[in-house]
């Protein structure tokens, strides 16, 4: 099963960066989409069949967190897995988007833990073999 993914975050370089992760990762993937806000990242989701949503918190426009309540108001975006990865040091606002259901990774990070994370979220089935 091939995955979509939407990498939502305001820098185009940190978007690159996970972009390339996740295409090393071993990841059976579909489409890579992009958004720079919370907003072009809903207007995505509204457009596109996303099977799991990575995004950045502390964004213009519209945040992470604010996009992630948005999903979750929605009987259509609610499910999607959603991968947090910021550099947010607020532990109560850590836990809050855990309480949500939302994984998170805090910048820096190594491509060992995104595809980790990813495994864990979506299970080792959209993997191909190789990457164990």
């Amino acid at each position: 099963m091939a995955v979509n993914v939407l990498i939502v975050d305001d820098s185009a370089v940190m978007r690159a960066m996970i972009q390339k992760t996740v295409q090393l990762s071993g990841l059976q993937l579909g489409e890579i989409h992009q958004a720079a806000n919370g907003r072009e990242g809903l207007e995505a989701l509204e457009r596109e069949w996303i099977d799991l949503v990575i995004a950045d918190i502390n964004m213009p426009v519209m945040t992470g967190e604010e996009m992630i309540e948005h999903m979750q108001a929605s009987p259509n975006l609610k499910t999607i897995p959603t991968i947090v990865i910021s550099t947010e040091g607020s532990q109560t606002r850590i836990d809050r988007l855990q309480r949500k259901g939302v994984h998170f990774i805090h910048k820096p990070f190594s491509p060992e833990i995104i595809r980790d994370k990813v495994k864990n979220v979506l299970g080792k089935g959209v993997f191909h073999e190789r990457s164990g």
